[in-house]
């Protein structure tokens, strides 16, 4: 069997690229206090031109080939289409004032101190129904930001909200993809999985959802929208509920989309907004993701150089070489899963291609499949949440406006998670699994 991985090239200098970007793009930002200090594309530009120079033993050509391949792949594109309709929607949907009546019933309705705790809940509830983060950012992003600006606090607190109520509901949900690849790599029941998931994420969610009340109602102040919530209104309210129903009901996200933009021109149209401004609108709001769209697939191009170039397996087998006990091996299914998402930034993937290696731990150190489908579901989906090139972040960050990185300082979820992560794997006995 031929391999895509020259032998001079060893493991670490294959994972290098990732260390490039996260040197220069998080490194700079931590040491001078700004992550606006360095603009994530120009650094994934100079890890990228990295993989390609590290890749040796082909051709110049044939590295492109491989950087564009990766960057190019189908579930890539589909992103792709995400953001684009993503763009257009919140842009039309903001234009046409939908998003403003929208705070404004909401303000009416809830005290501005518990928004805060109320944006996590129903990011919690949306992504468990829905089974996918991506979704759950995309009908809730936008409206946040308005969240934050109208009680006047900072809009990447409110990003950081959706991004962990997303991920507590993405590692829960029983038709998340992540789900389903944990437990049919470790051959356990999804019921099982769920029971001990739930025992790890709810403690997390409790310790949260008490933090971000703490922070609403200590600086939760006075709605700042010009006016407030009238009858009228209702017309402009009907494309965000729209989206948030058929996000709930678990309908494809980029049908969703559509559907929010055509309820959107339907209610405004009518009322006197031109074809011509609401193209505008649109063609504004897909602008404004091309940024987004470039780090994408520079960051997609640049790990498919590190899974080509034998950077995954040579993780995967320095991890493997390692003799924990019980709950060394627990730590260490979790690291595996953990260091491979870093590297494809996909917590799906991640799974899927440490599941194996991950099962066989298991069944050498007798824990139970949905325990280790658990660990495996569970540190994707805090590595997912923390690294700032994911495609959640840059989705969220993308509509709101902000560095990938801005809201990092806020992720109090996947922190959280962490932590009763590793308090479970110490009080976990093998006669209790």
């Amino acid at each position: 069997m031929t391999t895509h991985r020259p032998p001079h090239i060893n493991g670490l200098l294959a994972l290098s690229p990732a260390f490039v970007f996260l040197i220069l793009y998080l490194g700079a930002s931590l040491i001078t206090g700004d992550f606006y200090s360095v603009p994530v594309s120009v650094a994934l530009v100079a890890a990228s031109v990295w993989s390609v120079i590290i890749f040796r033993g082909r051709s110049l050509q044939h590295r492109i080939t491989v950087f564009s391949r990766a960057a190019g792949r189908e579930n890539i594109l589909y992103m792709v289409w995400v953001f684009v309709l993503a763009g257009a929607f919140a842009a039309l949907a903001k234009g046409i004032g939908a998003i403003d009546a929208t705070v404004r019933l909401t303000m009416m309705c809830c005290p501005a101190g518990f928004v805060l705790p109320a944006i996590f809940i129903a990011a919690c509830i949306i992504s468990m129904s829905v089974g996918t983060s991506v979704g759950t950012v995309v009908a809730l992003t936008p409206l946040v930001v308005e969240f934050a600006k109208a009680t006047d606090v900072a809009v990447p607190l409110y990003v950081a909200a959706v991004l962990g109520g997303a991920f507590f509901g993405d590692n829960l949900s029983f038709i998340s993809d992540t789900t389903i690849a944990a437990t049919r790599s470790q051959g356990c029941k999804m019921s099982d999985k769920f029971k001990a998931n739930f025992r790890i994420a709810l403690p997390a969610a409790i310790i949260v959802l008490a933090i971000y009340t703490y922070l609403g109602l200590d600086g939760g102040t006075a709605p700042a929208i010009g006016s407030s919530f009238t009858w009228s209104d209702v017309w402009l309210v009907l494309p965000y509920l729209l989206v948030i129903i058929l996000a709930l009901i678990g309908i494809n996200v980029t049908v969703v989309l559509l559907s929010g933009i055509f309820a959107a021109l339907a209610c405004a149209i009518p009322q006197g907004l031109q074809w011509l401004e609401a193209a505008r609108l649109m063609g504004d709001g897909i602008g404004s993701m091309s940024e987004l769209i470039v780090i994408t697939m520079l960051a997609a191009g640049m790990l498919g150089i590190i899974t080509a170039a034998g950077g995954i397996d040579a993780l995967l087998r320095s991890i493997a070489r390692l003799k924990p006990g019980f709950r060394g091996a627990q730590g260490a299914i979790c690291l595996i899963t953990g260091a491979v998402n870093l590297c494809t930034a996909n917590n799906t993937v991640a799974i899927i291609t440490a599941g194996p290696l991950c099962r066989s731990i298991a069944t050498k150190y007798d824990i139970a499949p949905r325990r280790s489908a658990s660990l495996m579901d569970t540190s994707s989906c805090i590595m997912q949440c923390l690294i700032p090139y994911g495609a959640q972040t840059l989705l969220a960050t993308g509509l709101a406006g902000i560095s990938p990185a801005a809201p990092w300082q806020y992720l109090y979820y996947p922190w959280a998670l962490f932590l009763c992560l590793a308090i479970g794997i110490l009080i976990t006995k093998k006669s209790r699994q």
